[in-house]
């Protein structure tokens, strides 16, 4: 699964990457966390790349309210079939973006060692996701994502069997398609990625806290980290918004 990401690209930076017409204004984030505002890239009917801001943690067009426990990964294995996920794939496909994700891998002696998982070239990840809108009873409306997995590579699988499928530019296109003609053509991209893509380091537990947001998560591990166990993010620390 994926649990915690960051992305500290700047705006105009992602905004040049990704090619929408929108300025968006959202802060550089180190330990973003489930049920927590993030940005993703999208199509609507003018084909054309956009970006909005929804909530980590995809609440079903058929679900009666939010539950408790956010939907934050889809297996790609099963994503075009589970009823929580069927639709959003169909039409609602998106492009999450991270400049790292992390995982934790249980030591010998039972605490869990936190990594950071980043490109070698420290260039932009695109995972992909998909994004729902759920509508309230009141008539408010919710829009919310979550990251499809995969098994993970050979270099990860050592630290989790899962990751995040991180999609090739030449696939971004494919995957943001809205129509059902592309549906077998997305399914194909949902694979682990090359093992020279990705460099894994252990870092500090400081990871662990969701009130950690800055750099300083992504220190290396030393003998002097503090060990702790992960903690379950429970309310967001930073907005982002569009204007």
């Amino acid at each position: 699964m994926c649990g915690r990401y960051a992305l500290t690209l700047p705006p105009d930076a992602m905004r040049r990457l990704f090619d929408y017409p929108e300025q968006p204004n959202f802060p550089p984030r180190w330990n973003i966390a489930p049920t927590q505002p993030v940005p993703i890239i999208r199509r609507h009917s003018d084909t054309r790349p956009h970006v909005a801001v929804v909530r980590w943690g995809l609440v079903p067009q058929w679900a009666r309210e939010v539950s408790g426990k956010p939907l934050i990964n889809a297996r790609g294995e099963t994503v075009a079939e589970k009823p929580a996920f069927r639709a959003a794939f169909q039409r609602r496909r998106c492009l999450i973006p991270a400049d790292g994700f992390y995982e934790w891998k249980t030591t010998t002696t039972g605490l869990k060692q936190p990594y950071l998982i980043r490109r070698r070239d420290r260039g932009m990840m695109a995972f992909a996701g998909i994004w729902e809108r759920w509508h309230a009873a009141d008539g408010s409306q919710l829009e919310s994502c979550c990251i499809v997995t995969t098994q993970a590579n050979a270099p990860l699988s050592a630290v989790h069997h899962r990751m995040p499928v991180i999609l090739h530019e030449a696939g971004w296109d494919t995957w943001m398609d809205r129509s059902h003609r592309r549906m077998a053509e997305a399914l194909a991209l949902i694979a682990p990625a090359p093992d020279d893509l990705l460099d894994i380091t252990a870092i500090s537990h400081r990871i662990n806290s969701v009130a950690n947001d800055d750099e300083t998560v992504q220190a290396p591990a030393g003998p002097q980290t503090t060990v702790t166990q992960a903690e379950t993010p429970k309310t967001p620390t930073a907005q982002m918004t569009l204007f």
